[in-house]
């Protein structure tokens, strides 16, 4: 047994209305931009991404790879300029690394040296409005970077401090990504 032609053709169009409510009500709960575009914050403000990174003053950090992702991040957020001079945002960072041997393999000698090591970077951030000092978001990220241990003294002190500087650059650039986020977290919110 069979439906008439009407029937079928009355239940595929009320399907096809269902479908096409349903996709018209998903759509429309999509906010999807450009992360580091120009398109304001807030409505009826100027202020993009881009210009927001570029108004946030980093404090000054004391170890040498903590400056490191400090010059990195001052070079993305300004998009190769200095820094502010009338920040309208304080970044707050702290890093602190953490070196670790991760592997002992020895072909030639029977002494247990490690010839593998690891250097992870860990970054905590408070992001403040400098106009009221308050606390815009708080965030840590932590990157890993690998490096070969030669027997050599002075090459193995090379390889971790280039390991260092190759997770401070990509640190760098986790933290200008979630603090981008944050900021348009908080433009939503204002």
């Amino acid at each position: 047994m069979s439906l008439p032609k009407t029937e079928v053709t009355r239940w595929l169009s009320r399907m096809a209305l269902c479908g096409l409510v349903a996709s018209t009500a998903l759509v429309s709960a999509c906010t999807v931009r450009p992360l580091y575009s120009n398109a304001p914050l807030v409505a009826g403000s100027d202020a993009g991404t881009a210009s927001a990174l570029s108004s946030i003053a980093i404090k000054p950090v004391s170890t040498r790879y903590a400056q490191q992702v400090r010059n990195y991040l001052i070079f993305a957020f300004g998009q190769n300029a200095n820094e502010p001079s009338n920040p309208v945002y304080t970044l707050d960072l702290g890093v602190s690394e953490l070196v670790e041997s991760a592997a002992l393999v020895q072909v030639q000698t029977d002494e247990d040296e490690p010839t593998a090591g690891t250097v992870t970077l860990t970054a905590n951030y408070v992001l403040r409005d400098t106009a009221t000092n308050t606390v815009i978001s708080v965030g840590k990220r932590s990157i890993p970077s690998s490096f070969d241990r030669p027997r050599q003294e002075y090459a193995a002190y090379r390889a971790q401090i280039d390991a260092e500087n190759r997770a401070a650059r990509e640190l760098a650039d986790l933290l200008r990504l979630a603090i981008a986020q944050d900021l348009i977290r908080h433009g939503k919110k204002a």
